[in-house]
Parts: C-alpha cells; sequence; structure tokens
C-alpha cells in the first residue's frame, strides 16, 4: 500500500484515468462495431455513415493516448477499403 500523501493521490488519479480511457475505448470499439455490421450487411450508405461517425471517435482516443496513432489509421483505412469494395 502507498506510504507517502502523494503516492496515494497518484493511486486515485490513476483508478479515475483508468476508467476514463476504458470507457473510451469502450465507445471505440462500439462505433467499429457500428461500421462491421454495416459492412456485413451490404448497406453501402449506412455504412459510410457509420464510419463518418466512428472516425472522430477514432481520432480521439488517438490524441488522448489510448490507441496508437498508426493503430486508428490502420483501422479506418482497412474499413473504408472493404467499405469502398462493396
Amino acid at each position: 500500500m502507498a506510504n507517502h500523501k502523494s503516492a496515494e493521490k497518484r493511486i486515485r488519479q490513476t483508478a479515475r484515468r483508468t476508467e476514463v480511457n476504458r470507457a473510451r475505448v469502450s465507445r471505440i470499439r462500439s462505433f467499429v462495431k457500428k461500421v462491421e455490421t454495416a459492412i456485413l450487411t451490404g448497406d453501402k450508405g449506412a455504412a459510410e455513415a457509420a464510419l463518418k461517425d466512428a472516425q472522430p471517435e477514432l481520432m480521439r482516443g488517438a490524441t488522448k493516448g489510448v490507441v496508437h496513432r498508426n493503430t486508428v489509421a490502420r483501422k479506418i483505412s482497412r474499413l473504408s477499403a472493404r467499405i469502398k469494395a462493396l
């Protein structure tokens, strides 16, 4: 257990940040899943709309440091390629 005041504060901060980061990753996954399901149904319009909604969420995750920016770029690239192929 923490022996210093600063260590106790750090534990509190880490718990708070972890909760926020997990929520953000969960949101990203949800948005990506919406795009995936739209692609699987074969509805190009819905898939494009879902990707347009997912992109800012993915980029926000990259700027906040939750997901690596190259991972975000790869995901967006692959999803848009799959939509283009519809």
